[in-house]
């Protein structure tokens, strides 16, 4: 992998199934890093079909009917933007090499205080053999972005070869992995949904993610983490096994986009700050446990640890958001994902989805409870899927004819799972709702058959929208479109160009509607106290101890939080930290507002 620092101090993170399953032939060219997402090996494979006719390069379609299809799409699509993207980063360089003007709109995007920026600048200035000085410059400093790829590890279903269960490395994220891994890319995987001990230790099956004689990875490990707990946990029973974590990914527990994992009342601040003081005590308790294990296993054992990235994202909206976290947590990149839904030239969007992100408000964005896995899942009102999904329920035919199955995980009904969205498995539960009708009240029923009928097809409604932009045709039942935007999406209401949200991340253009937009920290906690009180008063069973501790537990550790922030955002020395202050003292005193129930 090379040594040569990163082009931008920002990446884009992957978003659904589909909206960032070609970005990087979109944007890695500029150096812009971006993540794919490789759970769906049918969306794969179609892009694959869909891109090697593009670019005419040839394509032989793997089918259901070959032994490991699963992995073998996800390496030969891997291996496809691995090739486009070399062609096009080698293209563009010599465009800017030709093109004066190509140059000085590509200058436009880079970061202000950035090396390659004031190189470059300084090369036009000069004037002198331009062509010739510009082409060595841009060899010697220039980096396409990386190829990133992402597993979410719950999605880790059993397969079945009709009624014959199929060993575990044959699950859906397992065949996922090895698919990366066989492929050509150097670049890094990235895990979220917290920690899958099976698949963690299948890592180990492949030399790809252990150190060579040189101290590289050809590829490397990202943890997508919530706090430094958390991240310590799993860095340690990783490099237990030789495997080095090259990179913590930090996201807000809630001001996110998708899937939204709470903490127990932890803020992103505090959060960084943490990983900003123990950072030196993360990498030595990995090295030492990863040096152990490199030596029992034979392997080459490096002397001195290996590099270990910090990252955030999750909420943040301004450059100035963006320079704080660089400059004062000192991490290494700043993940911008919900706004880049609105750039045509980044993100795989359909049109109209693409105005019905650019119109919501505030009010619209929530959080849901539409994931099968039964998590939290940040949406947007309005979509495709929704209406679709009333439909079917008002027609008495809820439920999803459920043809992928990656979310088919409970056990509940037999062996080879069954997912919650499924028409089969709300039928199964709302006949035995039925059953018990005459024991509930008319408000009780509804809210318990509105509890099982809610869940979405995220496997076909988080892909639609590739197949829509692209003119693919789409088979089965209509599903319409799921989208993941977190809430900053408020503040964002029109189309942008690429070279525009670049330079408003830099702080050189603006294209936000901030009339009312709350800091990024203190949105968070807003949200946070929003999710207590919705906790508190969402119980429909007795309340128990556990509980009434863990509510306590939580509203301290917020209490905590925004001490912390009132120490951070020092008053007088900016008029946003005035506005801060305020809003702080205000949801303060909302939290101590707030009752923690007690037992009779």
């Amino acid at each position: 992998m090379t040594t040569t620092k990163p082009v931008h101090t920002f990446h884009i993170p992957v978003m659904g199934l589909a909206y960032t399953i070609d970005s990087p032939i979109r944007v890695a060219k500029y150096g812009i890093s971006s993540v794919i997402s490789i759970i769906d090996d049918d969306l794969i494979e179609k892009m694959n079909a869909f891109y090697s006719s593009k670019f005419n390069l040839p394509y032989q379609e793997i089918t259901q009917k070959i032994h490991d299809y699963r992995a073998e799409r996800i390496t030969s699509y891997l291996n496809l933007v691995d090739k486009i993207v070399k062609e096009k980063f080698d293209n563009f360089k010599n465009e800017l090499a030709e093109s004066k003007l190509a140059l000085e709109n590509y200058i436009d995007m880079l970061p202000n205080k950035s090396e390659i920026k004031i190189g470059l600048q300084h090369l036009i200035d000069e004037g002198v053999a331009f062509k010739d000085n510009i082409k060595n410059f841009l060899e010697n400093n220039l980096t396409a972005g990386e190829i990133d790829v992402n597993i979410m590890t719950k999605i880790d279903k059993d397969n079945f070869d009709k009624n014959e269960q199929l060993s575990t490395e044959f699950n859906d994220a397992h065949a996922s992995l090895r698919g990366f891994a066989n492929s050509t890319l150097t670049s890094s995987v990235v895990l979220s949904a917290g920690m899958n001990p099976r698949l963690y230790s299948y890592f180990e099956n492949f030399d790809v993610f252990f150190p060579n004689s040189k101290n590289k990875l050809s590829k490397k490990i990202i943890l997508k983490v919530s706090d430094f707990r958390s991240a310590m946990i799993q860095g340690n029973f990783l490099a237990k096994k030789g495997l080095w974590v090259s990179e913590y990914r930090i996201e807000s527990g809630l001001n996110c986009g998708g899937h939204a994992f709470a903490t127990e009342g932890f803020l992103l601040g505090p959060i960084l700050e943490e990983f900003k003081q123990k950072k030196e005590e993360l990498v030595q308790s990995a090295h030492e446990l990863m040096v152990k294990a490199l030596s029992i296993k034979g392997k080459y054992v490096p002397e001195i640890p290996l590099e270990l990235k910090i990252t955030v994202q999750g909420g943040v909206g301004t450059a100035a958001e963006h320079d704080f976290l660089v400059e004062h947590y000192q991490v290494d990149s700043v993940g911008w994902g919900t706004p880049f839904l609105l750039v045509p030239e980044a993100t795989s969007v359909d049109d109209d989805t693409r105005k019905l992100l650019a119109k919501a408000k505030e009010e619209d964005l929530y959080l849901s409870h539409i994931s099968p896995l039964g998590i939290p899942f940040n949406t947007l009102r309005g979509t495709t899927n929704e209406k679709l999904k009333q439909k079917r329920i008002q027609e008495n035919n809820a439920g999803s004819s459920c043809p992928k199955k990656f979310l088919a995980l409970s056990k509940e009904y037999g062996a080879k799972g069954i997912c919650s969205a499924s028409k089969k498995f709300q039928d199964f539960k709302l006949e035995e709702l039925e059953e018990k009708k005459d024991t509930l009240t008319a408000a009780m029923f509804e809210n318990a058959k509105n509890k099982i009928t809610e869940k979405s097809c995220l496997c076909v409604g988080l892909a639609n929208a590739s197949y829509l932009e692209n003119d693919i045709k789409i088979k089965g039942q209509a599903q319409g479109v799921v989208i993941c935007p977190g809430p900053n999406m408020a503040y964002f209401d029109q189309e942008v160009s690429l070279s525009k949200m670049v330079q408003h991340i830099y702080g050189n253009a603006s294209v936000m509607n901030t009339a009312n937009r709350p800091n990024m920290f203190v949105k968070e906690l807003k949200m946070y106290i929003d999710y207590l009180q919705s906790e508190i008063c969402g119980v429909s069973e007795e309340i128990t101890k556990g509980q009434i501790k863990k509510w306590n537990s939580f509203k301290n550790n917020l209490i905590e939080g925004i001490g912390y922030y009132q120490s951070l955002f020092i008053p007088a020395a900016a008029v946003e930290n005035d506005r801060i202050q305020s809003l702080l003292h205000f949801y303060k005193e909302e939290l101590f507002g707030i009752k923690i129930p007690e037992l009779a």
